[in-house]
C-alpha cells in the first residue's frame, strides 16, 4: 500500500509558475482530474495511493476555505488579530510605527521581505472594496508607509504591494492591510 511516485507542489510555486488558463480550470476540478492536470502540465508520473486521497493543492483549498469563513465574520466588528497586534496582546516583529500605521513582519512570508502594514484604527475600512472618501487619507498613508518599509528593508528598487479585497481574492483578515513583498525576482502576472 505505498505509493511509488510522489508530487509535492506548493500553492506559492503553482501560483508562481503556472500562468495559463489551465489554473483557473484547475480550481475548480475534482481530485481525480487535478492528478491527471497535474501530470500533463508537469510531465510528472504521479499514481494515486488507495490509502490516501489526493487531492488538489491543499494549501490553496485551505486558504480559500479560511477565507470564506472570515468573510462570514468581517462585519461583526468583533476585534482581529491585527487589533490584537496594534494593542500589543500579541507579539509581532514591528518593523514600521507611526501614529496611523503599524508595519510589521507576516507570520507565512510568501517572499524574503513580506511586511503587512495596516492601520491602526479600522473605522470601517475591512477591506479595500469597503473603502469610502473619508478614507483617502490613510489609503494615501498606507502606500507611503508602505514606501518606507520598502526603504528600510532594503528593497526600495523593486517591490510589490498587494491587497486582498473580499472572499474571493483571498483575504482572510478582515482588518485592511497591505502586503510588501520583494527581496527576490517578482513574476508577472502575479496569480
Amino acid at each position: 500500500m505505498s505509493c511509488r511516485y510522489m508530487v509535492a507542489i506548493s500553492s506559492s510555486l503553482l501560483r508562481s509558475t503556472i500562468t495559463l488558463p489551465t489554473l483557473s480550470h484547475f480550481n475548480r476540478l475534482k481530485p481525480p482530474n487535478s492528478v491527471r492536470l497535474i501530470q500533463s502540465a508537469f510531465q510528472l508520473p504521479v499514481r494515486q495511493c488507495p490509502h490516501r486521497a489526493m487531492s488538489r493543492v491543499s494549501a490553496t483549498h485551505d486558504e480559500e476555505a479560511a477565507a470564506k469563513a472570515a468573510a462570514t465574520e468581517a462585519n461583526s466588528g468583533a476585534p482581529t488579530i491585527f487589533d490584537k497586534i496594534i494593542s500589543k496582546e500579541i507579539p509581532s516583529s514591528i518593523v514600521y510605527e507611526d501614529d496611523k500605521v503599524l508595519a510589521f513582519r507576516d507570520i507565512n512570508p510568501q517572499a524574503p521581505v513580506h511586511v503587512l502594514v495596516i492601520p491602526k484604527l479600522r473605522d470601517g475600512l475591512t477591506e479595500l472594496g469597503k473603502a469610502e472618501p473619508r478614507h483617502e487619507d490613510i489609503l494615501g498613508h498606507l502606500l507611503h508607509a508602505s514606501k518606507i518599509v520598502a526603504e528600510k528593508e532594503g528593497i526600495v528598487d523593486g517591490f510589490r504591494v498587494v491587497i486582498n479585497s473580499g472572499a474571493s481574492a483571498c483575504q482572510s483578515v478582515y482588518h485592511l492591510h497591505l502586503h510588501v513583498l520583494g527581496g527576490r525576482q517578482l513574476k508577472w502576472p502575479p496569480g
